[in-house]
């Protein structure tokens, strides 16, 4: 049998106090929370491939920065589940049998740290390298997927928080070390196939 660490100590009250309050808000928010907490990470798609088509534009350094926006979230991602294989945290709606809004996963389906978090935030932070503009959109929609993956019962605070860190951190130190060899790979890939993608026709 797995031992599993049960989170419920950390914050336990903090998160049995949000999903009773989602328990008795208006069935429209709950609705609304619940659609973007499972759809929501579509949004950073589009953001990722709006900046990417803004860059070409301004020419391929920027283009390789925003290319590099999606292969950074794919590392965080990596990251994040590496560390919930290390800690293996059971869902709170496990140890506190809590009732809520998602359904509650299997045994096993690790709470700590937040995937959704760790991806949202991760390109949020990516995306700021790209444009200022579309990573403040980014920001503000990564904090409301955090909160939202709290209100449908499917994480603990703490859990969004470490997500949270664990995007931070691998997409801001990425896209830093990618800031001084973006004009490298540039003139390496504009020469080939790949060059397509760096520059608007």
């Amino acid at each position: 049998m797995i031992m599993a660490f049960d989170g419920s100590s950390i914050d336990g009250s903090l998160y049995a106090d949000v999903v009773g309050e989602a328990q008795r808000a208006p069935g429209w928010l709950d609705d609304t929370v619940s659609l973007w907490s499972t759809y929501g990470l579509a949004l950073f798609a589009v953001l990722m491939v709006a900046g990417w088509w803004r860059a070409r534009r301004t020419g391929a350094a920027d283009a390789v920065t925003a290319l590099a926006v999606p292969v950074v979230v794919i590392v965080a991602y990596g990251v994040d589940m590496a560390v919930k294989l290390v800690v293996r945290e059971d869902r709170p709606c496990q140890s506190l049998h809590a009732r809520t809004l998602e359904a509650c996963p299997a045994p096993g389906d690790w709470s700590f740290p937040s995937n959704h978090t760790a991806l949202a935030v991760a390109a949020a932070v990516a995306l700021v390298f790209v444009s200022r503009r579309l990573g403040a959109v980014a920001v503000v929609a990564a904090a409301a997927m955090g909160a939202s993956r709290v209100w449908v019962g499917a994480h603990y605070p703490h859990d969004v928080m470490a997500g949270a860190v664990v995007g931070a951190l691998v997409a801001l130190t990425a896209m830093l070390v990618l800031r001084h060899r973006s004009e490298t790979v540039a003139r390496r890939l504009t020469g080939r196939r790949l060059g397509a993608l760096l520059l608007a026709a």
